[in-house]
């Protein structure tokens, strides 16, 4: 089934996110009746400054919290099912507390976030949910005994703080956000790996028959991505092996010589890459980089 598919990405993608700043447990087994927390996040005891790297997420992760994702919008009995998970944790570490004679901290208690793409009118109201000041729209707070929040992920603005979260979406809202993380900086801490997990999701998604719409839609708008992606990947390990290539044969060469070699096409650093044998000295690099140089010009 495709819901397992998208249920397998979700968590493997916010254990990727969350992994830097505490301890990450996806699947998690709870006592009683025999069920699971999708993911279930501990912080670490240092402050980490960088979740504001991940915006909007990056605030549900200053405490500890479950996280608990749907593909499709979450109905009323399956947001009693995460609360009454949170309800059994809470009572498993009240026990704890107790046996080791300790008064368990209310920062201790993790908060519920209900990550759902859509939720209704008719949903929010039967939660009797409000909206709290300093927050964005589409997170809807239930009583504060409760330590439960539902996030309408497509409510949600279209800015960078919740673009972590709107990958977790579907349809037009979940491709415009790895547009948004396509565009990061390659340097970024978690773009590259937050892009392997899409693709993987894409090509699970690909041995499924019977795909929904959106699913269809998700694939044809990733292959572009993905082979754009794949070919600036070849390029820059192709340009790696050069330079590695030319540090070898001529020790460290100049950062400006390196920047011009990054500049070069697939094509062009394949023929670089036959010609280097032929060089005795740097300068024969210098030329050669001056005639590609002459060439692009001309085209």
């Amino acid at each position: 089934m495709t819901r397992f598919v998208h249920d397998e990405f979700a968590k493997d993608y916010l254990e990727e996110l969350l992994k830097p700043y505490g301890e990450v447990k996806s699947s998690e087994k709870i006592s009683g009746e025999i069920k699971e927390i999708d993911v279930l996040f501990t912080p670490s005891a240092q402050q980490n400054s960088n979740l504001e790297l991940l915006g909007l997420l990056g605030r549900f992760a200053e405490f500890p919290a479950i996280l608990e994702p749907f593909r499709n919008a979450a109905s009323d009995d399956e947001i009693c099912d995460c609360i009454q998970k949170l309800l059994e944790v809470k009572a498993g570490l009240r026990r704890d507390a107790k046996a080791n004679k300790t008064k368990l901290q209310d920062s201790h208690i993790p908060k519920l976030w209900v990550l759902t793409p859509t939720a209704s009118p008719a949903i929010l109201s039967s939660f009797n949910v409000n909206q709290k000041s300093g927050w964005l729209p589409g997170i809807y707070f239930l009583g504060d005994a409760l330590r439960t929040a539902i996030v309408a992920i497509h409510q949600l603005p279209q800015i960078p703080e919740t673009l972590w979260l709107r990958i977790l979406g579907r349809g037009s809202t979940q491709t415009q956000a790895i547009i948004e993380l396509q565009a990061l900086p390659s340097n970024h801490p978690f773009q590259k790996a937050t892009l392997e997990l899409v693709y993987n999701l894409r090509e699970n998604l690909r041995i499924n028959q019977n795909l929904e719409s959106d699913d269809r839609e998700l694939i044809m708008r990733l292959e572009p991505l993905y082979q754009q992606d794949r070919e600036r990947a070849k390029q820059e390990g192709q340009q790696d092996l050069i330079i590695r290539q030319l540090n070898r044969r001529f020790g460290e060469i100049d950062v400006s010589l390196i920047e011009q070699v990054r500049e070069l096409s697939i094509e062009q650093l394949e023929h670089l890459g036959e010609a280097l044998l032929d060089f005795s000295v740097v300068a024969d690099l210098e030329v050669w980089l001056n005639q590609q140089g002459v060439c692009l010009n001309i085209l």
